[in-house]
């Protein structure tokens, strides 16, 4: 249900019509006529401006009528006197009040008395002249009402994000004397170990009543954290409430971002729509798809008073938000999520539906700190980019059994490139492409660079998905193949170094493109329109077939072959290590890419021994897993 915030201004367009309309009236000769005060009443009303408007005890009219309408003062509002009933020196005013509460229409009629003083009619006030059920003492409230929020769904319709049960920790400052604040603030942030002068700080400035937030933890994980103690420090509050959350904390949370209260620049940008202590999508997803994910806030008017019970007068309901539809597999990202749960570095596992490209996993292990490293990660992707390469290589007359030059190391340009450290000797030499593939040799494949003709590799790349941008509704990298500058950095390119560039998303569409047969365009958001660019060179079957034999070569007889017994239909795989920074004994990434019947996995670690020995072994239990 959506939750109520009391006394909460409508965030609504201010507009005030003046309306000064009525029964058709004579002024008389020793003065205003009864109609012109009545019209003057309404247009004071409407326009919120007393000023000019007298009553019968010399009450200041505009702090009155303040007094009962301040909370709504942002609601436009029409005011008409209709009737005027005179009798003597006394006069009764029917008004026709017309509201605009967050869209719908809340009319009604008052009447106002008036008194004749001389030649000047007076009002009598009273608080039923704003609205007839008013009693002494009582003011009109505008409360906002929060609507439900749509929840993220996964590819099974599973809610991703949902409310789930939550406490909020802090100090009620209602709770204990105003000598202990300080006191409380401290030990509540000891013992939920939070950081104490910033907590302080908040306390300071909060209110005499407020309740000053210091923690909100799930329901399950509270009495884990929070010390038995902390119900002894006076004011210490605990809220149950719901908010929505993934399964759990590290739940694709990089992607799926996080709903929070309303920072001051996300209310500056709203035009009015969000109010301080409003949640709203704070990063990922949930900011960018916050209009529909939120609902439509309404609005309840209720008559209020600091002795009675409030009471409702008349209600906008609020529009619940729609929910966002993605392609995750809960089960899927559930396993990608465990199976990155104990790397250190930096490292990304995604896995794509080749047959739809529907992403089934986009998981960014603890090491990117919060960081979207598995669908907007840009690294060099190392020997994994070879997959291109290779294409470009075959579209130049090579055939997988072209024989090419494997040496210990090659030299372009003075600056000399070398296989990786624990490259099979006896794979060296001049030996077939496949074989160079398969073991993954850097020199051979850079040996083989005059076959190529500028922007042969760069049309590889788009034909594999790699380069060409699209927005696909969430942050996505497709990889960059830039036209090299030197012959180094065309050397460095074909072993994908240099310049070129890849997130893990990238690299997973290139295995599921080879297992395809076209270029797989990723996709995460249902119903989320994407025009895809053709390639300039598409991928065809036959190049596809060659490929997919390249790639199974890997695992029968290359870098790949722990992966040769995982159960179920046979795994085509690419290893890649890539290295990074400046100077000598440089650090490495560790890549590597599978597909396996109908999915297609990358598997990215930002500092690796090599792509079979770091990111292979995740690789490998994310398959068994995924086949079990």
């Amino acid at each position: 249900m959506g939750a109520m915030s009391r006394r909460t201004s409508a965030s609504l367009l201010t507009s005030v019509l003046l309306a000064t309309a009525g029964l058709a009236a004579c002024s008389g000769e020793d003065g205003p006529s009864t109609q012109d005060a009545a019209d003057d009443l309404a247009a004071g009303l409407a326009g919120r401006d007393l000023a000019g408007v007298e009553a019968t005890d010399g009450a200041d009219l505009q702090k009155a009528f303040e007094t009962i309408t301040d909370d709504l003062a942002d609601i436009p509002v029409e005011v008409t006197a209709t009737r005027v009933e005179e009798n003597g020196d006394k006069a009764t005013a029917t008004l026709t009040w017309t509201w605009d509460v967050a869209g719908k229409e809340w009319a009604y009629e008052s009447s106002a008395d008036l008194e004749k003083n001389g030649d000047d009619w007076l009002v009598d006030w009273r608080s039923t002249i704003v609205e007839p059920s008013l009693a002494d003492g009582e003011v009109l409230d505008a409360v906002t009402l929060t609507p439900e929020r749509g929840d993220i769904l996964g590819a099974a319709k599973d809610k991703l994000v949902t409310d789930r049960a939550v406490i909020r920790y802090g100090l009620d400052k209602t709770k204990t004397e105003k000598a202990n604040h300080e006191s409380s603030a401290r030990a509540i942030a000891q013992a939920l170990d939070i950081q104490v002068a910033p907590y302080l700080k908040l306390v300071e400035a909060a209110g005499a009543q407020a309740f000053v937030e210091a923690l909100v933890l799930r329901a399950t994980d509270a009495r884990e954290t929070v010390p038995a103690s902390y119900a002894d420090i006076p004011g210490a509050v605990a809220y149950p409430t719901t908010i929505p959350l993934a399964p759990t904390r590290e739940w694709a949370a990089p992607l799926l971002g996080t709903v929070g209260e309303a920072t001051k620049e996300v209310i500056d940008k709203s035009d009015g729509k969000v109010q301080a202590g409003d949640q709203v999508g704070l990063s990922g997803l949930q900011a960018r798809y916050e209009a529909e994910l939120r609902g439509t806030p309404g609005l309840l008017i209720e008559a209020g008073s600091k002795k009675g019970k409030d009471r409702e007068l008349f209600s906008t309901p609020a529009t619940p938000g729609k929910p966002l539809q993605t392609t995750l597999d809960l089960n899927l990202q559930t396993l990608a999520e465990q199976t990155l749960a104990d790397v250190t570095p930096a490292s990304a596992l995604v896995a794509i539906r080749p047959s739809s490209g529907d992403i089934l996993a986009a998981a960014s292990g603890p090491g990117a700190n919060g960081l979207n490293a598995a669908t907007f990660g840009q690294y060099a992707p190392g020997s994994t980019f070879k997959a291109v390469t290779t294409l470009a290589l075959l579209r130049a007359g090579l055939t997988p059994d072209s024989p090419v030059s494997c040496t210990p190391t090659v030299t372009v340009d003075g600056k000399s490139f070398k296989n990786y450290d624990d490259y099979p000797s006896g794979a060296l030499g001049r030996i077939p492409l496949k074989q160079a593939f398969a073991e993954s040799c850097n020199t051979a494949l850079i040996s083989a660079r005059d076959k190529l003709k500028p922007g042969d590799l760069i049309d590889a790349g788009a034909a594999l998905g790699i380069g060409v941008d699209h927005d696909l509704g969430f942050p996505a990298y497709f990889g960059s193949v830039p036209e090299p500058e030197s012959e180094t950095e065309d050397a460095a390119s074909l072993i994908g170094q240099g310049k070129v560039l890849a997130s893990p998303m990238a690299m997973a569409a290139v295995a599921a493109s080879v297992n395809a047969g076209h270029t797989v365009l990723p996709r995460l958001i249902t119903g989320h329109e994407v025009t895809q660019t053709v390639p300039a060179s598409p991928l065809t079957k036959a190049e596809a077939d060659q490929l997919r034999s390249l790639m199974r070569g890997v695992v029968t007889g290359g870098s790949g072959e722990f992966l040769a017994d995982v159960p179920g239909a046979p795994v085509i795989a690419k290893t890649g290590t890539a290295e990074f920074g400046s100077g000598t004994d440089l650090p490495t990434h560790a890549w590597m890419i599978a597909a396996q019947g109908d999915l297609a996995v990358a598997v990215f670690v930002e500092r690796g021994e090599s792509g079979s020995r770091t990111a292979g072994p995740l690789l490998e239990e994310f398959l068994r897993n995924a086949a079990s």
